[in-house]
């Protein structure tokens, strides 16, 4: 047996009206979010609840952020998103509060199914819970739960879900120490 990609189907964006709304959301992310123009975090909120994000009060997204899908991406209240950082959201990334995602990282919902010939698309959803830091160039693949206060290190791939208050680093991923914050 052999890959055959000439029976793929594409399952993301069927039919006229989400391609048409995925072509819009094209021109605008390309003039709005990657750019080195500052323009104001209120504005960029404002345009992507337009295309149907749901966003808390206080996010802050840098410049040259790439969002695939609007309508699948929910953030919480101080939601910091750095330059580059890239969600390919085919299914739902829900983001909850006081979350840091740091440049470059990639939130990654799809893949494909390797062991059929015609390659079908997986998708599975991401929640990245309170408090969590995903550090630069970190990658979070889809099905995986970040839970509350977990750290993901620099250049780090979670594929699966990590255990609150605690930081994980190293390649191949393994859990280093408990996490603890103080006042000061």
């Amino acid at each position: 047996m052999k890959t055959d990609f000439s029976t793929f189907r594409d399952e993301v964006s069927p039919g006229f009206f989400r391609k048409f709304r995925y072509l819009i959301w094209l021109l605008v992310s390309n003039i709005i979010f990657t750019t080195n123009i500052p323009y104001p975090n209120g504005f960029k909120v404002w345009i992507l609840r337009t295309f149907g994000s749901k966003i808390g009060l206080k996010v802050v997204i840098k410049p040259w952020v790439k969002i695939k899908f609007p309508w699948n991406l929910t953030l919480g209240d101080h939601v910091w998103l750095g330059e580059e950082v890239w969600i390919d959201n085919i299914s739902m990334v829900t983001i909850y509060s006081h979350v840091c995602v740091s440049q470059g990282a990639f939130l990654l919902t799809g893949n494909h199914h390797y062991a059929k010939s015609n390659f079908p698309l997986i998708s599975k959803p991401i929640l990245i819970e309170d408090g969590v830091w995903i550090c630069a160039k970190a990658i979070v693949t889809g099905g995986v739960t970040l839970k509350s206060h977990s750290v993901l290190s620099l250049a780090c791939i979670a594929t699966k879900d990590l255990e609150s208050y605690y930081i994980y680093g190293n390649c191949p991923l393994e859990k280093i120490k408990p996490r603890t914050i103080s006042t000061i």
